[in-house]
């Protein structure tokens, strides 16, 4: 395996059958969780933007951003190859299993850790188990909650802390690579008409405040597999 993929999803709603994914974020870890690489944009859910309340973009926000058959390709080259990881990382997948579907892509069965389910073991005192909570027990910091990119670094310095406090003997199983799985492939032309660069419509996510020794957040450059 070629390390980690962090990844986060924004949606219109709690159903990956009925709702779409407005936002994806995804930031490449190599096996010593040390950050590769980073990914975010806003997506066009071609319809209503959902609960805006919650994940605060609205309807013009998405005006100009690309649909998720443009972004795919890229998409399946951040996650080949890698285990994904997410805060309940099950959602995250099935939101993304459910995109690919809709443009005719399986996305194979691959390796998963949660970081949730790392706290549940991990972070006992802390008062609930969301992203939020669980960042605050581990003494991480603030962070942007319900942005893709904000949630998708905050669950990676939620991971280096769990891996930090977990493994005083050397490795947990679920850190250690994972045998590698088929992966499929698809051309930006097949996917989007054209094979001229996707520009990615971004949110401004700033992180932190982390403590000493925490990566941080890295600045986001380029269009969808051309940085």
């Amino acid at each position: 395996m070629n390390g980690y993929a962090v990844v986060d999803v924004e949606a219109t709603g709690r159903s990956p059958w009925r709702h779409r994914v407005v936002e994806v974020a995804v930031v490449q870890l190599d096996a010593a969780l040390r950050t590769e690489r980073e990914f975010a944009t806003l997506l066009d859910p071609a319809g209503p933007v959902g609960p805006t309340h919650v994940h605060r973009i609205a309807q013009e926000d998405v005006v100009g951003a690309p649909r998720f058959r443009q972004i795919a390709p890229r998409l399946l080259e951040l996650l080949a190859g890698r285990v994904l990881v997410g805060h309940h990382v099950t959602c995250d997948r099935t939101f993304l299993e459910r995109e690919f579907a809709r443009i005719g892509v399986v996305l194979p069965t691959v390796p998963a850790l949660c970081t949730m389910r790392l706290a549940r073991r991990l972070l006992p005192q802390a008062g609930g188990f969301g992203l939020s909570a669980c960042v605050e027990a581990a003494g991480l910091g603030w962070f942007p909650a319900h942005t893709a990119l904000g949630d998708a670094q905050a669950t990676v310095e939620l991971l280096r802390h769990c891996r930090r406090v977990g493994t005083p003997g050397g490795p947990a199983a679920e850190f250690l690579p994972a045998a590698a799985v088929p992966w499929p492939r698809l051309s930006p032309g097949r996917s989007a008409g054209s094979r001229e660069p996707v520009r990615l419509l971004r949110r401004w996510a700033p992180l932190g405040p982390w403590p000493a020794g925490a990566e941080g957040s890295r600045p986001l450059v380029g269009a969808a597999g051309y940085e």
